[in-house]
């Protein structure tokens, strides 16, 4: 190959020690803001670029120094160089930089691609602002003020844990529009600082700060500041600092917010410092100290740990380890490290494809949801494809590639048995467990009460006694309705008296005709007290056993208008009744088996037989224990009183086969589980997908 010399504007600095005690240096590249960090090879080789021969090198490095290298190795840094454009154009060579420039940028449905998931808009070039103002900037990175900032931390603290009941009912009050307006205004102010932190911290140190702006993933923006130029730094701990700085400064609002909190009395001052604190506090926690995504967190823990592209390093040793998994390829380590941090790396690695999984799932079903719904679903479609399908597409890639080597391998063989054995797990049908919250009720039950204010008068049977349909249960009186029957039947007697005694006379016969009127009157007054006395001595409507007896009732003891006496439980057995949504009640048949359990434990596992299935959905829930508030398995949600399922439910009633023992004469919730139709975990998979693309599609 032609010998090309390294372009004329590049500055090679020195670096910080690697972590495995050698000397580095960073390649600034000028035109583009772009550093690259060398080892003691790599620079020893570029010192000698101008022999214009791999061989000539290689040999004057052995020659020079403690370094073996060959000519492989400077055929390596060659192909470095010409990959990230270091080396000087050929003279005449337009035509393939005008290509290489193309095939940089792609197509234009590449180009619009890239931008939509990721693209920066500078908006202010700082680096002199920064510099006037860096005499403030320096008083707040003092020791004495970090001191001050951890005393009104540990005071406001105090005064959230004194007042914590009206820092929680601040916290409810704030989920109204004007609240989440306030929280918007509030995170663009926290990330201005955020960003100025980073921004004071690495002019402070030495560097250029070329741009301030806005950053767009996936359309959603999100402050940036140029601080490309920290890699001139020589110290990884002043990186450190800059990294840090955002979450610094952030925490430092957030403590001295939540310190005004505290101290200031109710009102518009006191509501914004409350909503300055929260919102510090959540973006630092939850979204700026992350170190699966590139955000600070990622570039502290790569500082800390000394470790530049933490995430591309992490991520090729445990792609290198699920091949050695599946395959034992015995490739050689992307790189060595002690067996404990090799571990820890692929351990972070795992960690951040799952969270990513994770986060970028999440932001396609925001972007379908917030999108127009054809649209949306395109963006759906290409972040998927992007972020996920593309990682895994480069790794089948690269299996490929290895493929003759891994046809070889035994392991390969074991590895496709068990991939074999996995699909025909998803699509054998499994037994069809259906677990749900039940209801056990007797099938017949009648609740014995007091028909009104009354004296009883003998209760002949005790608790479980058995009684048969028609037997009375109790006997009551009521003096109240007795002295009304008294006078009711004095005067019925009265008037057959009156009407017996009339004459013959046209006067007798007009009174006759009233009396007689006035008689059918009392006698049906006299038949509806007795009707009334009747209830007075209740009797069993069915065979059955008695439950629930009060044991301080006795003979003589006043009761209550509908104070409970009983409750008769009938002799026809118990049922449990559940309800399943549509997708579930499918593969439940009439006769299916099943077992019971009181939630809190009482009794034995019931067995049980599926004997209905309702073929129409319920439009209410009857028994609020089944809902999701109460700890059943049915989401709900209440209107005018009533439980309304969120999703179809059909009720399902099985009877039990087996005693209920203690359980006997009450109504309990338990788990119930189904023995129903089996299916296969794929087709199930499959079937919800295409329902919610049906769904979705509007079909």
């Amino acid at each position: 190959m032609n010998w090309l010399p390294l372009r004329e504007e590049l500055a090679l600095l020195p670096g910080p020690r690697l972590a495995d005690g050698q000397p580095s240096w960073t390649l600034h590249d000028p035109t583009r803001n772009r550093f690259f960090s060398l080892d003691w090879p790599t620079f020893e080789i570029l010192s000698r670029w101008s022999f214009g021969d791999h061989q000539a090198i290689a040999a004057s490095i052995s020659q020079d120094s403690a370094l073996q290298l060959g000519a492989e190795d400077v055929e390596q840094v060659a192909r470095f160089l010409g990959e990230n454009q270091l080396l000087q154009a050929r003279p005449g060579n337009a035509r393939q930089q005008a290509e290489r420039l193309a095939t940089a940028r792609g197509s234009r449905f590449n180009w619009l691609l890239h931008h939509y998931l990721f693209f920066r808009v500078p908006l202010v070039r700082p680096d002199a602002w920064l510099s006037r103002w860096q005499g403030l900037a320096g008083r707040l990175d003092s020791r004495g003020f970090a001191l001050l900032t951890l005393a009104a931390l540990l005071l406001g603290l105090t005064q959230v844990a004194r007042h914590w009941d009206s820092f929680a009912a601040s916290l409810i009050d704030t989920f109204t529009w004007r609240g989440l307006a306030a929280y918007g205004v509030a995170l663009f102010v926290v990330k201005l600082l955020h960003e100025l932190g980073h921004a004071f911290t690495a002019k402070r140190l030495g560097c250029r700060v070329p741009s301030m702006g806005v950053a767009f993933l996936v359309l959603w923006p999100m402050a940036y500041t140029d601080t490309n130029e920290t890699w001139r730094l020589s110290s990884r701990w002043q990186r450190l600092r800059v990294a840090a700085a955002g979450i610094v400064t952030e925490l430092g609002v957030a403590a001295w917010a939540t310190l005004a909190w505290g101290l200031l009395p109710d009102g518009e001052l006191r509501s914004a410092a409350f909503v300055l604190a929260t919102t510090s506090w959540v973006a630092t926690l939850a979204i700026n100290a992350s170190p699966f995504m590139r955000f600070d967190g990622y570039f502290i823990l790569s500082d800390w740990l000394d470790m530049p592209n933490l995430h591309e390093r992490s991520f090729a040793l445990a792609r290198w380890k699920l091949r050695e998994w599946l395959f034992d390829l015995g490739e050689e380590r992307p790189e060595h490290f002690a067996r404990g941090k090799e571990r820890a790396l692929i351990a972070f690695a795992w960690v951040t494809w799952l969270y990513r999984l994770v986060v970028f799932l999440g932001i396609a079903v925001l972007v379908y949801h917030f999108a127009v719904k054809l649209i949306g679903i395109l963006l759906f479609a290409v972040e998927i494809a992007w972020f996920i399908l593309k990682p895994i597409r480069h790794e089948l890639r690269a299996w490929r590639e290895r493929w003759p080597a891994i046809r070889r391998r035994r392991r390969s063989l074991l590895t496709v048995v068990l991939l074999a054995v996995v699909i025909a797990l998803m699509l054998t049908p499994w037994p069809g467990r259906i677990s749900a919250s039940g209801i056990l009720r007797p099938v017949s039950v009648w609740p014995v009460h007091a028909p009104g204010p009354a004296q009883l008068e003998a209760l002949p049977h005790r608790e479980g006694a058995a009684v048969a349909a028609g037997e009375p249960i109790a006997r009551m009186v009521s003096p109240m309705l007795l002295a009304q029957r008294e006078a009711a039947a004095a005067k019925a007697e009265r008037l057959r008296w009156l009407a017996a005694s009339a004459g013959f006379g046209a006067d007798s016969r007009a009174r006759l005709q009233s009396v007689q009127e006035e008689l059918a009157t009392a006698e049906a007054e006299l038949a509806a007290l007795d009707r009334e006395l009747t209830r007075y001595e209740p009797r069993a409507p069915f065979a059955g056993h008695l439950h629930d007896l009060d044991p301080d009732l006795h003979s003589g003891q006043w009761l209550a208008d509908k104070e409970r006496l009983a409750l008769l439980v009938g002799d026809d057995g118990y049922r449990v009744d559940t309800y399943l949504d549509e997708d579930v009640v499918k593969r439940v048949r009439v006769g299916d088996t099943a077992r019971f359990v009181s939630d809190g434990g009482e009794g034995t596992v019931l067995r049980l037989r599926v004997s209905h299935v309702d073929l129409d959905a319920t439009r209410t829930l009857d028994d609020g224990r089944l809902a999701a508030q109460a700890g059943g398995h049915i989401m709900v949600r209440e209107r005018r009183g009533e439980l309304i399922p969120e999703h179809a439910q059909y009720r399902v009633s099985l009877a039990v086969e087996t005693p209920v023992g203690a359980l006997a004469g009450g109504s309990w919730r338990g788990t119930l589980v189904i023995h129903g139709e089996g299916e296969a975990p794929a087709l199930r998979y499959l079937r919800n997908a295409l329902a919610v693309l049906l769904r979705e599609a509007g079909f």
